[in-house]
């Protein structure tokens, strides 16, 4: 989603790269999101799969370091804060080839998430760091970090804008016999809501609490994780919870545009859903993404079935949404800034 703006601004005038490491494995969440966001065709694709956070982070570097050496970049950019995020950076670091970092200088001040390892290291190995909030800003100068740093607004903002129209046109909530402002939109894959029995118990609480009709898109993670703790069936028999397969940004989109709240433990989702004025209430008890819980459209309440009731029991929000992630043109931005880091260095 971060990559479909960026890379056809990109391309106008510079040549990209494009590596798909293959972190996410399942082709109902990697392939889909390349054909539907007209995204080019990796150049190179690492074919990762699966396996622990350290085994996929050996095995990128692995696999990157003779890459970086054959196309010898002038810079190596990584997006948000996955594990390939920090294999890139790692991976180029090595090889003392200048970093930009898109979507830097978030922080959940939550150092055993393993997004948050991801995103201060790299954080700090970056020579361009492209900030979506002047609380990034603020968050890189806490940690010393001033150089380099720009705020260009969120490539997600921009990612929403282009392709809301086409989601519009998608079937959505009518599969399932539902109507806008009719249900709930539920996703949950963070390693705390699933990686344990506990978590996974609470997990099936909250979607019996939800006490309105809901459509759960169920990542493969989670439901690997519900099967083998024995309660795929308890989420199943949960009245009027649809259960369906992951589904692409653009079908994604069309459901969250509809959706009467958001139940989430995405970071990612928790944007999208402010973006199109739909309130959220967040599976965690804390975001990176300050500003929608500050300005009331965005409630956190962690795996708590007593919290996430009284939470949609009052999902109003603001009329006005104001403009904490930029105009739509992030990409734009992060384009002419790297033109004149390249004048500079010519």
């Amino acid at each position: 989603m971060k990559a479909a703006p960026l890379s056809r601004a990109l391309r106008r005038e510079n040549h990209e790269v494009l590596v798909h490491s293959g972190q996410h494995y399942d082709p109902e969440l990697a392939d889909l999101f390349f054909d539907e966001l007209d995204i080019p065709a990796p150049d190179h694709a690492l074919e990762v799969g699966a396996g622990s956070p350290n085994i996929q982070l050996s095995t990128m570097l692995a696999r990157l370091d003779p890459l970086i050496e054959s196309e010898r970049p002038d810079l190596v950019m990584v997006y948000g804060d996955t594990t390939t995020t920090l294999a890139g950076a790692l991976a180029a670091a090595k090889r003392d080839v200048p970093i930009a970092h898109v979507e830097a200088g978030l922080r959940s001040f939550v150092r055993s998430m393993p997004e948050e390892q991801n995103r201060v290291v790299t954080d700090h190995l970056s020579e361009l760091l492209f900030v979506p909030t002047q609380v990034a800003v603020d968050n890189l100068a806490a940690e010393g970090i001033g150089s380099g740093v720009h705020v260009v607004g969120d490539v997600m903002y921009d990612a929403a804008l282009l392709f809301a129209p086409v989601a519009a046109g998608r079937e959505g909530a009518s599969r399932y016999g539902l109507g806008p402002g009719e249900y709930a939109l539920v996703t949950v894959h963070r390693a705390a809501a699933t990686d344990t029995r506990e978590a996974l118990e609470s997990l099936v609480e909250v979607l019996r609490a939800l006490g309105r009709p809901a459509i759960f898109p169920v990542h493969p993670r989670t439901r690997a994780k519900l099967e083998a703790a024995g309660l795929w069936d308890d989420v199943t028999a949960i009245p009027d919870l649809h259960v369906a397969p992951p589904v692409g940004y653009l079908d994604f989109t069309s459901l969250l545009t509809t959706a009467a709240v958001v139940v989430t433990d995405s970071g990612g989702v928790q944007k999208e859903a402010y973006f199109h004025g739909i309130p959220c209430v967040t599976l965690r008890d804390e975001t990176e993404w300050v500003e929608t819980v500050a300005g009331g459209f965005n409630t956190l309440t962690g795996m708590d079935p007593a919290k996430v009731v009284t939470a949609l029991a009052s999902t109003d929000i603001p009329a006005d949404r104001p403009a904490y992630y930029g105009d739509g043109d992030a990409a734009g931005r992060i384009t002419a800034i790297l033109h004149d880091w390249a004048a500079g260095r010519a």
